[in-house]
Parts: structure tokens; sequence; C-alpha cells
């Protein structure tokens, strides 16, 4: 190659791999990973045995500046966005794990749920999606992105016409509850902005949207507002995936217990409403959702 063209390679472009430096396996089967970049920037990506597939959960920036109050990556602050080839690179790493038997084809679905808000990193996330099912064959179907509302964001998506499945942040069907929840972003969008980006996607795309419920017990998880919540998603294409809290070290939050979490599903299917909820996985090893949290040795 000439050398002006070598000189501006170097200088724009780099090429290599993060350092694995922690793996951690809880007793069932779900591997956290910790992953050390160039500029010693740390995240934590996930991979979790599913039934007859693997899924692989992607961090998207080093660190989150919406600090959700029940999440740990939340209490780190701010990070970096992360890099397309950051995004992939974690993809190939829990591969690598899988070892060649076992990555391919079962490792058929990612996530975008680990540390830091998808849609503040709208561009590289975008490139990583693309580059996942263009060069490493994963249906758009089996990635899921999630976002905690970012409203003008859900909007572009939409109008890209992917069909990959949208997870929304919800956690209380009342605004100024939601706002000390989800201060940040809750401050600046209402529930009723959100719905309606939420409506345009599922109507652009075809595909129903899902909305995420963390539920805290005594905060949250009362039957009143379960009934609440069904009313305001009254006619809007999705389902509810209810949460019950992973606990986070200094977060002053309880997981509800088992019954609590019947009643508030049953409110919510009793007003036609399809409901799943999230079995607990990897809290032993701090992996679950929301537990997600890096520090420098």
């Amino acid at each position: 190659m000439p050398q002006a063209l070598r000189q501006r390679l170097a200088l724009d472009f780099t090429v290599g791999r993060s350092v694995l430096r922690a793996t951690q396996q809880a007793p069932d089967g779900t591997v956290k990973l910790l992953l050390e970049e160039a500029d010693g920037s740390r995240i934590e990506c996930v991979l979790l045995r599913e039934r007859g597939h693997f899924t692989t959960c992607l961090s998207t920036q080093a660190g989150c500046a919406v600090g959700c109050a029940f999440c740990a990556t939340g209490r780190m602050g701010p990070g970096r966005n992360l890099t397309a080839g950051e995004i992939i690179d974690q993809v190939l790493t829990v591969r690598e794990r899988l070892g060649p038997a076992e990555s391919s084809p079962s490792l058929t679905h990612v996530v975008f749920m680990g540390m830091g808000e998808p849609l503040l990193n709208y561009g590289p996330v975008l490139t990583a999606v693309r580059l996942l099912h263009q060069e490493m064959g994963l249906s758009l179907r089996h990635i899921t992105l999630s976002t905690v509302g970012i409203v003008p964001k859900i909007r572009q998506l939409a109008r890209e016409k992917l069909p990959l499945t949208l997870a929304i942040s919800l956690h209380s069907a009342d605004d100024a509850l939601r706002q000390q929840l989800i201060p940040t972003i809750a401050r600046r969008w209402s529930l009723p902005e959100l719905l309606q980006a939420a409506q345009e996607y599922a109507e652009a795309t075809g595909r129903r949207v899902t909305f995420e419920y963390v539920l805290l017990e005594g905060v949250n998880d009362r039957p009143e507002q379960a009934v609440q919540l069904g009313q305001l998603l009254r006619g809007v294409h999705c389902h509810v995936n209810l949460i019950p809290f992973n606990p986070v070290p200094g977060v002053p939050f309880r997981r509800p217990d088992r019954k609590r979490v019947q009643v508030f599903r049953r409110r919510l299917q009793e007003q036609g409403l399809r409901v799943t909820q999230r079995f607990q996985r990897g809290a032993d090893i701090a992996a679950a959702c929301g537990q997600l949290r890096t520090e420098k040795e």
C-alpha cells in the first residue's frame, strides 16, 4: 500500500482485541467476562445458557450517565461510548469461550442490555447490529435492544425499519414515580410521549414492543399499580416483562416475594396483557439484570 495510505490508516484506525481480565461462572451456567480495552476502560458482558441455544448480553458504554436508582452500572457514573468494534469484540470473546463446537450456530441471540444506554451510542450500536447480521449471520429478530426511553432515538430507530426487538425500561405507570427511578430521562420525556414513540416503532417494524418492569417491594409492586400499568398500555402492541429486583450493594430497594410478584402478574393478565417474567440468572456472580459494574483493581 502507498505510504500515504499507510499513514492515514495508522492515524484513523486500529487493529486489536480487548484483554480478558476475569471470568466468573455461576451455578446456573451463566458466565460473566470482564474485558479491558486499549485505553484501560473496563466493561462486562454475559453469556447465558438457554434451552437449545446461547444468548450473550452486550455492553455499549463503559459506565452509564442515566443513573437509574436501582442499577449498579448507573452508580458508576458516565463513561465513554464503545466503538462498534469493541461491541463486536465482546461477541468474539464469548464465542471463543464457547469453543468452535458450540459457538455456531448455538450462539444465536444477542441482547443489548449490559452496561450503558444503547440509544445514547446510536451510531456504533447500529453499525454493530448490522455487522452481527451481515457478517456473523445472526437474525435481526434474535437481537434485542434495550433502552430507558430516549424518545427521539426510538423514532429514529423506527425509521430504520429493522425487525429488532425493542425493550423499553418502564418501571412505573406514574410519571412522578418514574422520575424518581429514572430521573435523567423520565424528567425529559413523559410517559405519553414515550408510549407514542413505542407505538410508532411497533407500527413501523411490525414488531411487538417489550416493556421491562423491575419490581421493587413496596415501591411499584402493588396490585393497584398493576391496574394502572394495564390502563396505560391498553391498545399498545406490546408485552410486559417483569423483573423482580436483583440486589445491588448500597441501593435501598428489596426484591418482592413470590406471592407479590404473582399477584402483580395476575392483575396485568386480567387486563388482557401478555406477561412474561425474567428468571434470575447469574445473581451469584453479580451478572443479573442491573448488577453489572466494574472497578479498577
